[in-house]
């Protein structure tokens, strides 16, 4: 077998023990790696209801099959579990040296579950697992904890995984960090590995990866790295995905003030542009990467004189226009804390913006925010509550449960404006200008979600009119969450996706150059709308229900205020009609399930019966 192994390794932190599941190469060709092997590593070892901080779920670590090899950009692991803040399936990846020293340790995924008797690290040398008390390294960061560990173990080429104090604390949006910045970040990963007292996952591996055809690989992955380095990566390479802040500013869509506004008048002062001539050190590439997306930013002077950490788009408009914050220094030292903490930097801002707001309408005293005037704006505030959540004080305990738990338990209407879809914080994109996105977000199984359905490049790039509503947008949703899903499966980095001139093609080509198993490109397709129904078919086994896919009030309600898109909104009506073309597009039912015959068609009709256990699966 090239480039996979075959071996899962299952580890029960309750028993401390291991065992190793053998699978065929067919059952790795039908999900890829990454996020699709992660799914369906989930499906298979959690129950029906299973509780999400409970002993019972699982976290699935996979690798690429492109980990470990020479193609560029693949160098990357997924990470599966039923998610704390949603209750549907949660999926994260995250980049660098993890993913393939996971290969060279001898395994395509490794299964956690159980709960440990105290804090723990899981050490996998090889063919040899430990359970080493971690008790020592509880409330440090995923930094010092990788350091420590690396340190006591005397070898810098171990790689580790690890939690925060924010996934000690079980906030809900905890992330877990590897390679020191990178992170498995949304829908809570870290909070389920804290609720297992498992603070990291240590790894060394010495066996090598070997792929089919390394000379025509060799040479396909030349061709790729050369197009890796032309105009269609030049702005990630350059500032980073914080370019897009005068974009989307510039068309309307860019988040600010709690989504009440899709413009902000300050945008020039946190745009990539600006963080380019004042805070940018150095651009950062992850293992394997042909691009260096990841800028490494600092505060040189004034209050924040020293913070330190990497800016991406998503992390400076959830901490910075949409909460109203335009002073650069403080949105940094307010993501460095974040990554210091272990929490995902989107869910931290959405949430404290909601804060913001529900103090500005009088929903919050001042009493309630532990004396902080948490107006839009007031960015030394905002830094002050990102600690509070970390550690559950005050007001952050209840931010800490995510925006959704938490205008549930304030209520007093704070839940119009909670701006979550089914349970997971909005990413950086105003959906009320972008209408296939807003259908992308709406049916999305991982929640209010940019990563998982690129149909905002649909709307962005003008290939529809993006302020109307039809009926064709179903099927450019599907396609869109598809594409994705073998983007996360192969596992490819995102921003590659430009260079391919055939991707279908050239990306079958790769993986039957690295793993020796014939793909073509038609089955690669078939594999993400595999993927994508396989996660849905979790999310119903969960309880997902019609209304599940849906959008925040704000969306439907609010016209925009201002901008290029003024009085443009998404009604009701809209919503339904574009949510029916997607379940139709898809061949599922009008109420959004999956019939049998179709998990068939897509080799999924193992599922069937735990899906529709009183109904049979004969349909």
């Amino acid at each position: 077998m090239y480039s996979y192994s075959g071996r899962i390794l299952h580890v029960d932190l309750s028993a401390r023990r291991s065992l190793v599941q053998t699978v065929e190469p067919d059952f790795l060709k039908a999900y890829l790696g990454g996020v699709g092997l992660a799914v369906r590593l989930l499906y298979d070892n959690t129950p029906r209801d299973t509780d999400p901080l409970g002993p019972e779920n699982v976290l699935a670590f996979t690798a690429s099959a492109f980990g470990g090899t020479i193609v560029p950009v693949g160098t990357k692991h997924g990470v599966a579990f039923k998610s704390p803040l949603t209750g549907f399936e949660g999926d994260c990846l995250a980049s660098s040296y993890f993913s393939h020293t996971l290969k060279r340790a001898g395994y395509d995924a490794i299964v956690v579950k159980g709960k440990a008797e105290r804090a723990t690290c899981l050490l996998v040398d090889d063919d040899v697992v430990q359970f080493r008390d971690a008790t020592h390294l509880l409330g440090k960061g995923a930094y010092e904890t990788e350091e420590a560990i690396r340190a006591e173990l005397g070898d810098e080429a171990v790689r580790v995984a690890s939690i925060g104090p924010a996934g000690e604390n079980l906030v809900r949006f905890a992330c877990i960090g590897n390679d020191r910045g990178r992170q498995a970040g949304r829908t809570g990963p870290g909070a389920v590995m804290g609720s297992k007292n498992l603070k990291a996952i240590a790894l060394r591996g010495t066996k090598p990866v070997r792929v089919a055809d390394l000379a025509n690989l060799t040479k396909a992955a030349k061709d790729l790295i050369k197009a890796s380095q032309g105009t269609a990566t030049e702005k990630y390479r350059i500032l980073g995905t914080v370019a897009n802040v005068l974009v989307l500013n510039r068309i309307g869509a860019l988040p600010t003030r709690n989504f009440q506004q899709t413009t902000f008048e300050r945008a020039e002062d946190v745009s990539g542009e600006y963080m380019y001539s004042h805070h940018r050190e150095r651009p950062v590439a992850c293992s394997g990467c042909s691009i260096a997306c990841e800028q490494i930013v600092s505060v040189k002077e004034g209050a924040y004189a020293g913070a330190r950490t990497s800016v991406d788009y998503e992390s400076l408009y959830a901490l910075g226009p949409n909460c109203g914050v335009s002073e650069f220094p403080a949105i940094i030292k307010a993501i460095e804390l974040a990554d210091t903490y272990g929490m995902d930097t989107m869910s931290t801002g959405v949430s404290i913006a909601w804060a913001m707001e529900c103090y500005e309408r009088g929903l919050l005293s001042e009493n309630e925010t532990d004396g902080l005037q948490l107006n839009f704006g007031n960015g030394a505030a905002m830094v002050a509550l990102v600690p509070k959540i970390a550690r559950r004080e005050g007001l952050g305990a209840l931010l800490a449960e995510g925006v959704k738990r938490a205008s549930q338990q304030l209520g007093r209407g704070s839940d119009q404006f909670a701006m979550q879809i089914k349970g997971l914080e909005m990413c950086g994109y105003d959906p009320r200008g972008l209408k296939t996105f807003a259908l992308g977000l709406s049916v999305g199984t991982r929640g209010g979600c940019h990563n998982r359905s690129g149909a905002y490049e649909t709307d962005m790039k003008g290939h529809v009119d993006r302020f109307q509503a039809d009926p064709g947008r179903g099927k450019l949703a599907r396609d869109q969450e598809d594409y994705a899903a073998i983007f996360d499966s192969l596992v490819l980095c995102k921003f590659i996706r430009g260079c391919f001139k055939d991707f279908y093609a050239e990306a079958a080509n790769l993986y039957t150059l690295t793993t020796g198993l014939p793909m073509t490109p038609q089955e690669l397709k078939l594999t993400g709308e595999r993927v994508w129904n396989l996660k849905k078919a979790y999310n119903i086994r969960e309880g997902w229900k019609k209304a599940d896919d849906w959008l925040p009030p704000r969306f439907l309600n609010d016209p925009i205020p201002d901008g290029p898109g003024k009085g443009v909104y998404l009604s009701e009506d809209e919503l339904r009609m574009m949510i029916d073309s997607y379940y139709e597009a898809r061949g599922w039912t009008p109420e959004g399930l999956i019939p049998p015959r179709k998990l068939r068609e897509l080799g999924l009709g193992d599922l069937a019966e735990s899906l529709y256990p009183k109904t049979g699966a004969r349909a």
